[in-house]
């Protein structure tokens, strides 16, 4: 009998092991692609981890796309002879870079996509040969679509676009008012810059250059009725600025120059607009666009982030894609201000079938 019991144990035993082998294996969980991150309803609201994200971690954002420097504004100087109250890139240094070492500059932003270049300062014509040698160049030597200039116009001599207007496509001459008086009330010159920039206009159509105007609408002109002297002058683009605020530069009493009492309110700012918009050339720029549509190269041949961060390194001593990275620009801000329009004359052009 206990044999017979024991031989009955045994078997039980064999039996139960026999038929857990027949049971299902538990699924692995594999990621899928094709199942959601996101909880069912049924499912409890769980975040995912990983090792390269511990869970106090940032989420990661993805890395910008590659900048083109399409359209780059070169302030190769501060110096000026002009004091005009709202300034924002002032005479705090007078370095110039040498020659050689400005060319090579621009000739790597060529390189990484650049197709204007804008000379601007301070006042570009307080170093006359440079600029001229440094525009033929861009022109001449790296055939860029377009070299433009913007001057206050009184230190610009025929005999200087005699020999380099050609390398020149256009000129854009800045001119706050139309009344002399307001114009040094800003700091606009002393008495004769209304002279200088008819003579320049002239001047620009002699030697086939495009000849552009840009105002700085402030607390004095904004109440100014441009529109007869405009029609006159008949400019490619008339370019009109709400005064801007940079603090490290015209922001207060501790900088060269305090622009505050220059500043003007929206409503001020859509009273020019709206008195002076009909204008084809008219081209208006509030300071929600300038703070950052602007490429701006300083005399070091670094990239500036006015009033945002500190400025990059100079492109002779980092990649212009690697400075690119550290530059804060709307490209699409840029765009959508027209940018990119008619910035040469056709037969100035290298590549015609470029033009704009």
């Amino acid at each position: 009998m206990y044999i017979a019991l024991f031989v009955l144990g045994i078997l039980t035993i064999v039996f139960g092991l026999c038929q857990l082998k027949k049971l299902p294996e538990p699924p692995i969980d594999h990621p899928s692609t094709n199942q959601s991150d996101q909880p069912s309803e049924n499912q409890p609201l769980m975040k995912k981890f990983s090792f390269a994200e511990p869970p106090n971690s940032a989420p990661r954002t993805e890395q910008p796309s590659k900048q083109i420097p399409v359209s780059v504004n070169y302030h190769l100087t501060r110096q000026c002879n002009y004091k005009c109250g709202f300034c924002f890139h002032t005479a705090t240094s007078s370095y110039v870079a040498p020659l050689e070492d400005a060319k090579k500059a621009m000739s790597l932003l060529k390189d990484a996509g650049m197709r204007k270049i804008n000379f601007a300062g301070g006042e570009p014509f307080m170093n006359p040969k440079f600029l001229g040698q440094l525009a033929q160049y861009c022109k001449a030597t790296l055939q860029l679509e377009s070299v433009s200039i913007v001057t206050n116009g009184s230190k610009v001599t025929d005999a200087w676009l005699q020999a380099y207007g050609k390398y020149i496509d256009i000129m854009a001459v800045s001119c706050d008012s139309f009344d002399e008086a307001t114009n040094i009330k800003i700091g606009r010159g002393s008495g004769k810059h209304l002279e200088a920039f008819k003579r320049l206009a002239e001047m620009c159509g002699t030697h086939g250059v495009l000849f552009k105007v840009n105002t700085v609408v402030n607390k004095y002109n904004y109440e100014e009725d441009m529109n007869a002297a405009i029609e006159a002058i008949n400019p490619t683009r008339w370019k009109c600025f709400q005064v801007l605020i940079v603090p490290e530069e015209n922001g207060s009493e501790k900088t060269l120059r305090d622009a505050r009492e220059f500043l003007i309110t929206d409503e001020q700012w859509k009273f020019f607009c709206d008195r002076h918009k009909h204008h084809e050339c008219f081209v208006p720029e509030g300071n929600d666009v300038m703070a950052s549509s602007y490429l701006l190269l300083d005399e070091y041949l670094c990239f500036l982030n006015k009033g945002i961060k500190e400025k990059t390194k100079s492109i002779l001593e980092v990649e212009v894609e690697e400075a690119m990275k550290d530059v804060y620009w709307d490209e699409e801000r840029f765009i959508d201000r027209g940018g990119i329009h008619r910035w040469s004359d056709p037969k100035k052009a290298a590549h015609p079938e470029l033009m704009w």
